[in-house]
Parts: C-alpha cells; sequence; structure tokens
C-alpha cells in the first residue's frame, strides 16, 4: 500500500470515529443535538473544542441551519469606541442574563480608521448579520458578522469610496447613502449604493438630490428616511430626504418630521420615535396624521445613569439605549386605546465595571441568535 493510500485509509478511519462517537454518553445523537443547539452561541468556539464529534456537529452545514430556523433570542451588539485611545470594538449584551461578550476583532483594515464615525454599520437581524462598511484603506471595504459561526467575512467593496455615511437594510439589501468621498475632510457625494447580500453585488441606486450632512436614519417598511438634523447655531432648518426602494427614487421629507427630529432614532412597530438629546431625554413619536411630534408620557430616560453619547436600537415594543460606559437602559413602550404612547424604563446595565468605563457607542442593533 503506498504511502498516500494508507493517509486516505488513516483519514477514513478518523471520520468513521468521529461519526460512530456519541455526542453525549447515554444519549442518541439526535436528542444530543437538539441539546447543543441551545448552547449560548458566543460558547461555540470554546464547545468545538469539546470533542472531535462536537466539532464536526457544531461546524456543519446542517447543524447552522437548524440553528439559524431556532434563532429567536436577541442580543445587544454594540459597536463601541475608547475615547483615550481611540481603539473599536464590538461588544454584545445577552439581553436575558445581562453578561457581555466580546466580539472577535474586524479585519486588520478596519483597525486604522479617523474615527468609528467614518464607519456605516447596518443588520439584518432575523439572519444575525451585522454589516461595517467604509473601512480599509480605500474607504470602499465591507465586511458582515455572522452570529452563528462568531465571525466576521469579507464581502464584496463598495462601487465607491465613502466615510461619514449612513446605511440600512431596507427588505434585506443593505443601502449606503451619500458621505465624504475623501476620508470626510472634504467633497461630500449624493451616491447612493445598494448591497444584496445573497449574490454578494452592489448595483448604484437613485442619488440624493442634495448634499446631506451625517446626522441619523430609520427604515420603516420599504423607505429610508435620512436627516442632517439641527445644527448650530439653529439658524436654518434642517433637511431631509426620504428614499423607496420600491421606486428607487426619493423626495422631501415633510417640515414636521424633519423639523422635530432633535434626537437619535428608533422605530418600534412601525412607529418612528426619537430619544432627545436636549434637557432629560425626553421620547417622542412621530404621527404622519398631521406631520407632528407628540411626547410619549410615562417614565423619563434615568439621566441621573445615562450619559450620552446615545446609541439606540429596538425589537418589537422595546427600546435599548446605550450610553457612556456602556451603560444600558431598556424601555418597554405601550400604546393606549386612545392612540397615546406611554414608556416603562429600567436600568439593565450601569457603567461601574472598569473594562467598559472608557467605551462610549457609536451604534446597536439587535440581532436573533
Amino acid at each position: 500500500m503506498t504511502e498516500t493510500q494508507t493517509d486516505t485509509v488513516d483519514q477514513q478511519e478518523e471520520e468513521t470515529k468521529i461519526t460512530t462517537q456519541p455526542l453525549i454518553p447515554g444519549l442518541p445523537n439526535e436528542i444530543a443535538e437538539l441539546c447543543l443547539l441551545r448552547l449560548p452561541y458566543p460558547y461555540h468556539a470554546l464547545f468545538r473544542s469539546v470533542s472531535s464529534s462536537w466539532n464536526a456537529t457544531i461546524t456543519s452545514p446542517s447543524f447552522l441551519h437548524s440553528k439559524q430556523s431556532l434563532s429567536n433570542t436577541p442580543y445587544l451588539f454594540v459597536f463601541s469606541f475608547n475615547k483615550s485611545t481611540a481603539k473599536i470594538q464590538w461588544q454584545s449584551l445577552d439581553l436575558s442574563s445581562g453578561r457581555w461578550f466580546v466580539l472577535p476583532p474586524m479585519p486588520s483594515s478596519f483597525a486604522k480608521i479617523s474615527s468609528p464615525h467614518a464607519l456605516s454599520c447596518a443588520s439584518i437581524p432575523r439572519q444575525g448579520k451585522l454589516f461595517v462598511l467604509g473601512g480599509g484603506e480605500s474607504s470602499r471595504s465591507a465586511v458582515v458578522y455572522t452570529a452563528l459561526t462568531n465571525r466576521w467575512s469579507l464581502a464584496s467593496p463598495m462601487l465607491a469610496p465613502r466615510t461619514h455615511f449612513v446605511s440600512g437594510n431596507l427588505d434585506g439589501k443593505i443601502v449606503a447613502v451619500g458621505g465624504s468621498s475623501d476620508g470626510g475632510g472634504g467633497e461630500a457625494t449624493k451616491d447612493v449604493e445598494t448591497y444584496d447580500p445573497e449574490n454578494d453585488t452592489w448595483k448604484a441606486s437613485a442619488r440624493l438630490p442634495m448634499v446631506l450632512a451625517k446626522y441619523d436614519s430609520a427604515v420603516i417598511g420599504k423607505e429610508m428616511l435620512v436627516t442632517e438634523g439641527w445644527a448650530w447655531p439653529f439658524m436654518f432648518p434642517p433637511m431631509g430626504q426620504v428614499y423607496d426602494l420600491d421606486k428607487d427614487t426619493w423626495r422631501e421629507m415633510s417640515g414636521g418630521m424633519k423639523e422635530g427630529w432633535t434626537g437619535v432614532s428608533v422605530v418600534i412597530r412601525g412607529r418612528l420615535f426619537v430619544i432627545s438629546e436636549h434637557g432629560d431625554c425626553p421620547m417622542k413619536v412621530y404621527s404622519s396624521d398631521d406631520d407632528t411630534w407628540r411626547y410619549v408620557s410615562g417614565d423619563k430616560l434615568p439621566r441621573k445613569a445615562m450619559r450620552r453619547p446615545f446609541a439606540v436600537a429596538g425589537v418589537e415594543d422595546r427600546v435599548y439605549v446605550v450610553g457612556e460606559g456602556l451603560s444600558v437602559a431598556e424601555g418597554r413602550v405601550s400604546e393606549g386605546q386612545n392612540g397615546e404612547f406611554s414608556v416603562e424604563w429600567r436600568m439593565m446595565v450601569a457603567s461601574s465595571h472598569q473594562a467598559r468605563a472608557q467605551f462610549s457607542p457609536a451604534s446597536c442593533h439587535v440581532l436573533y441568535v
């Protein structure tokens, strides 16, 4: 028998050993695999080291497919930066246990950025995926984080370089809007492009009618709302545009919406809310019927424990606000019979932990894992 044939036989014997080795002694493998499907996602790298059979099972496509179909536990993912060292880091918070996990670092090309705000982040929550755009030396790079595997992978680069821009998930497509085309220090761009994760391709979309400075954006259905917000000395009202995915067109944002958009936004069950960045940070909800904003009744955001800057994300009837030091407050939003909204706040995580005290949030997203 030749050396090559011997290696092949040894490999086949090893594979047979792995497939016949029980996952959990005393349990049928079908039952044991159901147990593995319930293991918390951040520990998968550790679980793979338990045995060769666990590693083969956890990394198999069929296991990942089953895991994705059962992905119903929300985690809060926070893109943060250290104010002293400018270090950037992704962390995830298990909303049921209150425990933080540090994600693997992004590819090295994203480590040399001037500011975390130069990048733009979007997500597809039900697929458990994060998208980070605008990194690399050319400011065209794009990476995807997949929670099921706890790994980053490169995506096709954007068509044009851009920094300090906004992006969002419209019906499973990632839309990148505006920004600066030369590193954020000069010429602004009206270019818009759309990424299809299924095909890993970008295509040009309808350009912005005007240049918009980066402030905030939100997605409701198949429309993306982009506003540049109020700017000092508040002499001119802000500009805003609305993108329609189906029509691939832009229209001007209504006057009431853009003038009352005075904070960071979150969409809860199809309604647009903002956490104001002024005073005691009240919460407002937009009414399209009369183009006005109304204050949300109930508790106020716990300002003694929450310090700006804020990043906000929502899921179902909950809103999560992340503040300096990665403190986290949860608000439960409810709608009364008269159509009025109220919110109840509670602190989930204080900023007292030394490892997180120097970090501030740039953005946050809720993913199902």
